[in-house]
């Protein structure tokens, strides 16, 4: 079975289950990358009814808006209902309520900006294994939240799984992952050859896309900043701001700005002082 005919047999299981455990479609989970658009084209040719979400982090490049926004225009036009979630706060004004920048470490960004954004429902996201040592123990159908012991695996469409799937009690939000085992080659390949839509900032030597700034991004953030300098003035806007909640706080930090802030985390090989916030000097007790 090749991955495409595969990634849709995923889909349609997890359609059915979708409309038999919860009565409404599958929500397929839309970023405007790469993963996200075969995963749109993956369901537009499993005929499955379905929405399309988005989360608007309020940090995406605008080329990313922009391709979203088409995307979704052209879902509607085809009677495919799509949202675009807007969350209660922005990255700018998260910083400050967290008291520290978003690191490697603490990606609280993607708890609260990304994830957890569509609540009882069975959605599928573009996870796969080849994206990070991390996600290698991601399973094509789980429970949100759940312990790697507690998952839910289904490899096929045989009874033994059917049921165990079927008995999982669906009291939290279900996550279908059907390209999980897509290597990066094959979706490249499906990506230009069979998506319509691609987003620009693939054509501007962008390898990921995704927030501007993230901290996962490494070296890549220069280029980002380079491309889009008012997201960098907004973080260091921000990390002052920050700077100042940890200090009515009663605590210290080692800086003085939020351009010192912006420095330090702009910093690669700091990935040690990212883990340890404390260690690190970041904040301190008066």
């Amino acid at each position: 079975m090749d991955l495409e005919h595969k990634a849709i047999e995923r889909i349609k299981m997890a359609s059915e289950m979708s409309l038999h455990h919860y009565g409404k479609p599958l929500v397929c989970t839309y970023s405007g990358g790469k993963d996200s658009d075969v995963m749109l084209e993956l369901f537009k040719r499993s005929g499955v009814p379905f929405e399309v979400i988005n989360s608007h982090t309020t940090v995406d490049a605008p080329p990313t808006v922009y391709h979203i926004r088409e995307q979704f225009k052209r879902l509607e036009e085809q009677g495919i209902k799509t949202t675009i979630h807007m969350p209660e706060l922005t990255m700018w004004q998260l910083i400050p309520k967290k008291k520290m920048p978003p690191c490697r470490m603490q990606r609280y960004c993607c708890e609260y900006l990304k994830e957890n954004t569509v609540k009882n429902r069975f959605v599928a996201t573009g996870v796969r294994w080849a994206e990070s040592n991390n996600r290698k123990n991601r399973q094509e159908i789980e429970p949100r939240g759940k312990k790697d012991a507690e998952k839910v695996m289904m490899l096929s469409d045989n009874d033994k799984k059917r049921v165990l799937t079927e008995r999982c009690v669906l009291k939290s939000d279900m996550i279908a992952n059907p390209i999980l085992d897509w290597p990066d080659r094959d979706i490249w390949d499906y990506y230009w050859n069979e998506c319509e839509l691609h987003n620009p900032l693939y054509s501007m030597g962008y390898y990921r896309v995704g927030c501007v700034g993230c901290p996962m991004a490494s070296k890549g953030r220069w280029k980002e900043f380079a491309d889009f300098p008012t997201y960098q003035r907004a973080y260091i806007r921000a990390f002052g701001v920050m700077l100042e909640a940890i200090h009515a706080a009663g605590l210290q930090t080692k800086w003085k700005t939020g351009y010192d802030v912006f420095l330090w985390w702009m910093e690669d090989d700091n990935v040690e002082g990212q883990m340890d916030l404390f260690a690190d000097g970041f904040v301190s007790e008066n």
